[in-house]
């Protein structure tokens, strides 16, 4: 090989690796799913989520409390805490209520609309600045034709993932 390939190669390598270097550079630590947490940033605990609504279902605050777990086991590299993580999680929720949305000429709705209002405070132990309180709420519709409790499972799965996911990047993902 003549000296000028030589150099060729070697000018390409160190540029490589320079920009392999500075595309990972940052100064917070940031996953694929665009989590973005301060290194410092070790642990979360999630306190087990209350239900607080008129209407009572049983399992939807066991089923919200561990979807937001497993939204962060799987999608941050923090550790579970039982009390004093870094990060906490504590929630109530506060409304569970079923609507009518599409009203027919027979004034039966043909349409019916599950919502689930969920109230939570985050607090950042390591930056209390980036702590908060806020209500979310979503919903998922169904044909009123159906029988809610044959639905309902679903529903609460749908609506929960949409909740947690909310409650996550508005948590972790700094954009």
């Amino acid at each position: 090989m003549d000296r000028l390939s030589l150099l060729y190669k070697f000018y390409v390598k160190y540029l490589f690796i320079i920009l392999t270097c500075s595309t990972f550079q940052s100064c917070g630590i940031y996953s694929f799913t665009g989590a973005s947490i301060d290194p410092n940033v070790k642990t979360y605990t999630i306190h087990t989520i209350s239900n607080q609504a008129p209407i009572v279902v049983p399992s939807l605050s066991n089923t919200l409390t561990e979807s937001l777990r497993q939204e962060l086991n799987t999608n941050t590299n923090l550790n579970q805490l039982e009390n004093s993580g870094d990060l906490e999680f504590a929630g109530t929720i506060t409304n569970y209520q079923v609507t009518p949305v599409a009203p027919q000429a027979n004034e039966i709705s043909a349409v019916n609309r599950l919502s689930i209002t969920l109230n939570v405070e985050f607090i950042n132990h390591q930056n209390e600045k980036q702590s908060w309180t806020s209500a979310f709420t979503r919903y998922a519709d169904y044909s009123s034709g159906i029988d809610l409790s044959t639905v309902q499972e679903q529903l609460l799965k749908e609506i929960s993932d949409q909740l947690v996911e909310d409650i996550f990047n508005k948590a972790v993902v700094n954009w």
